[in-house]
Parts: C-alpha cells; structure tokens; sequence
C-alpha cells in the first residue's frame, strides 16, 4: 500500500516535469546540483576523495559491462566507439600519472584501462554479431580531432615537459566528450537495456563528483583558483567547462534514468 501510494507520488512528481518548459527544468536541475555540491562540500573534508570516488564509480560501470557480457553473452547496446575513445584517454592520463604522481590514481586508471581494452576486445571479436555497428554512428574523429587541437592551444604552464602538457590537457577534452557515441547510440536504438543504462548512469555520478571538486574548489578559493596556472591563463577555466559539457550531456539521460527506475521500469526508453 505504502509502495503503490510512493509510486503515485513520483508519477505526479514527473508528470509534473514534464509539462514544464525546458528552461524551468534547466532551472530546476541546477539548483538541485547545487545544492548537492554544498551538501558534498561540508561533508567530504579531502577534496582527493572526489577524484578516487568518480575514478572507483567509473570502474564500478566497466564492471557492470564485464557481467553483461559474459553473463549475457550479447554487446548489444553498446558503442565499440566509446570504448575506444575510452581506451584512448584512459591510456594517455595513464602515462600522464605515471609521470606526474604515480598515486592510487594511477593504479586506478590502470584497472580501468585493462578492463575497457578487454570489454573492446569483446566486442570486436568474441560477441562481434551482436554488435549493431549501423546504430554506432558517431565517427571517433568527431571527438578525437578538436580534442587534440584545443589540447594544442589551452594546456597548462607547468614545469613538466611540454609534450606532457599537451596529453593532459587532451585526456581532460577527450573524457569530457568520450561518452557523445555512446549517447548518440542510445538515440538510435531509443530502448536501453539495463545494465548499459547502469553502466552510462555511473559515468555520469562520476563526471558529477569530479564537477563537484571543481566547483568546490572554485568557491573556496572565491574564484582565484580558475587563474592559478595555465597557457594564457585559460587552462582551468577550459578544464571545468570541460567537466560541466560532459556533466550536462549525461544530466539529460540520468534524469529518464531515475524516473525509469522510480517507476518500476526495466527497460529505459529515451525520447524521440
């Protein structure tokens, strides 16, 4: 009974959204970020712990995708593209970490890395026919180009190597941009299964906690921590929009994500 009547009430409540304009749920989603951010801030005292949690989150979704493709034996749903690009900037802040801390991020990003290149190697040759490739539209070089020409032109002013620099300021670009195939996939194929909306909705907790820390710090420091260093001073101000484009793509699919699961529903169906 109490069940059915919490149920109703979040029908109403999403109901209620989806009448209202774009611009009053724009409104909306920030505020409620917002206030998650301020409650994050007095809650976690160790900014460090925002980056490990997002990384954790993010291997946390690789996992997800290893069951579904050995325990289902299919890659449906799934954009090989995404993997690689993926792979791809998993393997360049890899080498960054190594260089710049070689930390527990650096064993992090390793996991991580072993795992996308083995949910690649899956889906290119072990569960090939069940890959849609006709729905994986979104070309690699889309992302991968303007990724590696804005690396080029903002990137930080450190003591490092310039070729470093470089690399670190194009994993930052190509992450925020990594998951659009993926995105672009979903929109084609209109119906989700679970454990790939699992796994895109853990990417987008994580890539909100690593925005968390930003915005974080941004506030702490009253804004000075957007000019602390850069080429021209624009690196960190080019690395946060980075964190908040990739945290607003993903805002849209985590919304129909919720309201999926609130209302009892195992497949997630996006909008035309």
């Amino acid at each position: 009974m109490g069940k059915t009547r919490g149920v109703s009430a979040v029908n109403v409540v999403f109901g209620w959204l989806r009448k209202q304009s774009n611009k009053v749920k724009i409104a909306l989603g920030i505020t409620i970020s917002l206030i998650l951010v301020v409650l994050l801030k007095f809650t976690v005292h160790n900014d460090n712990h925002f980056f490990i949690a997002s990384e954790l989150i993010h291997a946390t979704g690789i996992l997800i995708l290893i069951y579904k493709l050995t325990r289902q034996k299919t890659c449906s749903g799934l954009s090989l593209k995404s993997q690689e690009v993926t792979a791809i900037f998993l393997a360049v802040r890899l080498i960054c970490s190594i260089n710049f801390e070689g930390d527990i991020h650096t064993v992090l990003d390793f996991a991580t890395l072993a795992s996308t290149l083995w949910v690649i190697y899956m889906i290119r040759y072990k569960l090939k026919a069940s890959y849609i490739k006709t729905l994986d539209t979104c070309h690699n070089y889309y992302v991968l180009v303007p990724s590696a020409i804005l690396a080029l032109i903002i990137h930080p002013s450190t003591s490092y190597p310039y070729i470093h620099r470089i690399l670190w300021a194009f994993c930052v670009y190509t992450e925020s941009v990594s998951v659009l195939p993926q995105l672009r996939l979903m929109q084609n194929a209109q119906i989700i299964e679970p454990f790939t909306a699992h796994y895109v909705f853990a990417l987008g907790i994580a890539r909100f906690l690593a925005c968390a820390h930003w915005l974080i710090q941004v506030f702490e420091t009253r804004g000075h921590y957007l000019w602390l260093i850069g080429a021209g001073y624009f690196w960190f101000p080019a690395a946060l929009i980075a964190e908040l484009v990739q945290t607003f793509i993903l805002a849209d699919f985590c919304y129909y994500y919720v309201k999926s699961v609130m209302e009892g529903q195992l497949v997630l169906k996006m909008p035309v």
